[in-house]
């Protein structure tokens, strides 16, 4: 059989997700999402101007383990050096990670297996949830990128006949430490190696592998060590400090908060999780690829559905802490060291129905069952892959004369791709129309137009802005101009030479995620408070107002602009 053409297909996939995901990455950033990318973005400026702190808060008062990943703040810092600090700078980084991940599927398998390289591209690459990391400095899409480096690095070092095995080793050490220094859930992947290495040493295989992996790691291992023991005076403090952090969080845990939900999280709710998510194709196309092995057993689909099982079990009931069960919260980007591997399964998958078609009646029906179980506009994910493997179920025919109904040629194929592409892709393609729901930029551009030096005086903002605002002048505060909520105008007196202003974000203060806890207070009920008012400037949903704070300007309720209410 021809490869070319399907080589031309894996390789056309891989422009068409990288495409869609830039695309995304513009079309959809919301600026800062909360206080994590904003803290990480903190940490690569102070690491860019050479005031990051490498010793622990001395009292021990501050439990943040966000800057004990320096992968993840400092491939920002350097991009802060040279293109200045904007909210594109900060959020490249995972953007490039999870363009990464789709190169690395195509060398990995491309030429190799072009229809395995081509059906994992689209399930992860246009996977919403994937997508949605792009434009947040979040370590996830990062982490998930070494996960993907670390699992390829490891099946290609093992191969037979493989040329520079130590160089294969020493790269599988170094990417998992990389990984650990972006975050711990790298660990996720632990149990599969210890498996893989003992399979290896009962058949008396690939020693030099394992000999300049293990030599390599432990170099790494101790220095990292070493470092936090001169720094901190304890080795272990990183583990130390997450433990302090569960600690302080154990009120929201599944053992202390949340004891009555947890036979639920242990039983049907990562069933639920993956459904819900729009997972649910990419775990029955998997489910498709582990029966076939019994037919034809391919010994790299093998390596990642073990990979998969592995992770799954650990992701399913694994601890976020020693000391204490804690099952890890169930959210969609906690679950990214699982799916690369879970992506590729489903490639086999794919692969394997191209090549014969078989099994599309129970794929249309497993699928079927996931939108009647997910009964949300996720529904139409599965519903359309439903139909398709249905209609391929009664019309596929190897003597048919039309090649789309013919399985294992290239049209096949490529109409099983599109589909898969083309259901994957609706859900972010439909946020991609939607309006902003942070007015960032907006927000951004009055900023840079209005409030800067020689500027003097006080800004009233919302309880969400009063916490980044210096994000927005490159994490320094502006001289001259202060920054207030909004219930603190009765005990502002303005200078001589001073201005009041209002800054006034509707985005912000009807945004679903902000409301529930910080913000509980409308456009209407500020602008109530402010009678006294000049509209300068409006970009979209934000406005800026001049204030005269003389006179008898309404007193401002404190049932209504409070946080404590």
């Amino acid at each position: 059989m021809n490869t070319r053409p399907f080589v031309r297909l894996a390789f056309l996939t891989l422009l068409l997700v990288g495409l869609f995901t830039v695309a995304y990455f513009f079309l959809t950033h919301e600026g800062l999402y909360a206080l994590d990318d904003y803290y990480y973005s903190r940490y690569a400026h102070q690491l860019a101007t050479g005031t990051f702190q490498l010793a622990p808060d001395p009292m021990g008062l501050l439990v943040d383990p966000l800057r004990e990943r320096p992968l993840i703040f400092g491939p920002v810092a350097l991009l802060y050096r040279l293109f200045g600090i904007n909210i594109i700078t900060t959020t490249l980084w995972p953007l490039l990670a999870t363009l990464g991940c789709a190169a690395v599927l195509w060398l990995l398998y491309g030429k190799r297996e072009p229809i395995v390289a081509a059906g994992a591209m689209l399930l992860l690459g246009l996977h919403y949830f994937n997508l949605n990391l792009t434009n947040y400095l979040y370590p996830d899409n990062i982490l998930m990128f070494w996960c993907l480096s670390c699992s390829c690095a490891l099946l290609i070092g093992r191969r037979d006949g493989q040329l520079s095995v130590g160089w294969w080793g020493a790269s599988f050490a170094v990417l998992n430490f990389a990984a650990l220094l972006s975050k711990e859930t790298i660990v996720y992947y632990l149990p599969f190696y210890l498996g893989i290495f003992l399979l290896d040493l009962r058949r008396r295989r690939n020693g030099q592998f394992w000999l300049t992996a293990f030599a390599m790691g432990a170099g790494l291992l101790l220095g990292y060590l070493l470092f936090y023991q001169v720094y901190t005076n304890d080795a272990l403090y990183r583990i130390h400090l997450i433990e302090r952090t569960n600690e302080f969080l154990k009120e929201g845990n599944y053992i202390l908060g949340k004891r009555n939900t947890l036979f639920y999280r242990l039983t049907m709710a990562p069933p639920n999780f993956f459904i819900s998510t729009g997972l649910g194709g990419a775990v029955v196309l998997a489910v498709a690829a582990l029966l076939n092995q019994r037919r034809q057993p391919d010994s790299d689909a093998a390596y990642w559905l073990a990979l998969v099982g592995s992770t799954l079990a650990f992701y399913w009931f694994g601890s976020t802490s020693l000391t204490q069960y804690n099952p890890i919260t169930l959210l969609p980007r906690m679950a990214t060291p699982l799916l690369p591997p879970l992506c590729v399964a489903a490639g086999f998958g794919l692969r394997n129905f191209s090549r014969s078609g078989r099994g599309a009646g129970w794929i249309a029906l497993a699928l079927l069952a996931c939108a009647g179980w997910a009964r949300s506009s996720v529904s139409v994910i599965y519903g359309g892959l439903s139909v398709y493997f249905g209609l391929i179920a009664l019309l596929a025919n190897p003597a048919a004369r039309a090649s789309w109904r013919r399985p294992g040629t290239y049209t096949f194929a490529a109409l099983l791709l599109l589909v898969v592409g083309g259901t994957t892709a609706i859900r972010p393609a439909y946020f991609m129309t939607k309006p902003s729901v942070s007015s960032h930029f907006a927000q951004n551009q009055l900023i840079a137009g209005y409030l800067r030096p020689p500027a003097q005086g006080v800004v009233f903002v919302d309880d969400y802005l009063i916490s980044n605002y210096d994000y927005y002048y490159g994490h320094k505060k502006p001289p001259g101009i202060h920054f207030r909520r909004y219930a603190a105008r009765d005990s502002v007196r303005l200078e001589s030479g001073q201005q009041a202003w209002l800054l006034l974000n509707r985005s912000t203060l009807t945004n679903d995620e902000l409301t529930r806890k910080l913000i509980r207070y409308s456009a209407a009920d500020v602008l109530a408070c402010y009678p006294r008012r000049r509209l300068v400037a409006e970009v979209g949903k934000v406005s800026l107002y001049t204030l005269d704070l003389g006179g008898t300007a309404t007193a401002m309720p404190a049932a209504t602009l409070r946080n404590d209410k």
